[in-house]
């Protein structure tokens, strides 16, 4: 049995077009709304065919819904809840695809009070954006985390949670302020530290923009690609979970400090034990299969 029959899905980016063609290519049979706030974004959706109607208003998206996700900016999800509040069936569940989920819930559940909400977050994206960005593939094998208030009533957390199996994903459930710790971690500092090296580099008076880029190394190429994420999204991320990327950010200081005293005082040990343990970081993330082993990430040198 399906675990929902008519899903809507608002805001149709990277995320929210994968979602579609990810649930029509696993569960054709479920019925699919989506809606985007920009009239361009929903004429390439419908040309796009990604789903069976694209609404040009909030409300009637939501209104015959049994699953509404969001996948708008985390700044915004308040916004659009209240938007389709009066619209939104009783029984409805809500839920979302942001990287910060104790000011989402707080948001969501403040705009509908008395709604099922089930937030979550798939771990998984590229560096592009917009519908023609998305494939049903991306969740495959990546994790999804779900994080559910301590109230949820089990039977739509496990709904939510199989509908992220059905497309491919593995489910953990988390609480929500642990999750904002931990992907301050993994995901929102590292996009930080490569937000700003690029940026260092566009500043370099003494090294001149032609020069950056022609001759770009493996590693500050890798980062460029991060440092092209879709920026409305990732300055609400930075905001929405502030206190949390700010502390793994004060760690981080303090370790590249250390990092620059082992450099300053040759301590060659130092150097090695370091690059050590994050090799051996490297390799666990492969054997966890969330990276491709291939030299070079993959890419063909033909």
């Amino acid at each position: 049995m399906l675990p929902f029959a008519r899903v809507t899905v608002i805001g149709l980016g990277l995320i929210g077009s994968s979602l579609l063609r990810a649930i029509r290519a696993e569960m054709p049979t479920v019925r699919l709304t989506g809606h985007d706030a920009s009239a361009e974004v929903r004429d390439i959706a419908r040309h796009l065919d990604l789903a069976d109607d694209i609404t040009d208003t909030v409300g009637a998206a939501v209104t015959d819904a049994d699953l509404v996700i969001l996948c708008v900016p985390v700044r915004a999800m308040g916004d659009v809840a209240e938007a389709m509040r009066d619209d939104l069936p009783g029984e409805a569940i809500v839920s979302d695809v942001g990287s910060c989920k104790a000011e989402i819930l707080a948001a969501l559940t403040a705009a509908l009070p008395g709604q099922a909400i089930v937030p979550a977050h798939p771990v998984a994206g590229t560096e592009n954006s917009g519908p023609e960005s998305g494939f049903a593939s991306l969740f495959k094998g990546r994790w999804c985390i779900v994080t559910p208030p301590a109230d949820a009533d089990s039977t739509a957390v496990e709904r939510v949670s199989e509908l992220w199996r059905r497309i491919g994903a593995n489910v953990e459930r988390m609480d929500a302020a642990h999750h904002d710790l931990v992907l301050a971690v993994t995901s929102h500092l590292p996009h930080l530290i490569a937000y700003t090296i690029v940026g260092t580099a566009s500043d370099l008076e003494d090294v001149t923009r032609s020069e950056v880029i022609k001759y770009s190394a493996g590693g500050f190429r890798d980062f460029t690609r991060i440092a092209a994420s879709d920026p409305t999204m990732w300055r609400d991320v930075f905001l929405s979970n502030k206190d949390a990327v700010l502390e793994m950010l004060q760690r981080f200081s303090e370790d590249l400090s250390a990092l620059q005293r082992a450099i300053r005082w040759n301590d060659g040990d130092a150097l090695f034990n370091l690059f050590t343990r994050t090799r051996a970081i490297r390799r666990s993330i492969i054997e966890e299969g969330q990276d491709d082993p291939a030299p070079d990430f993959g890419r063909t040198h033909s």
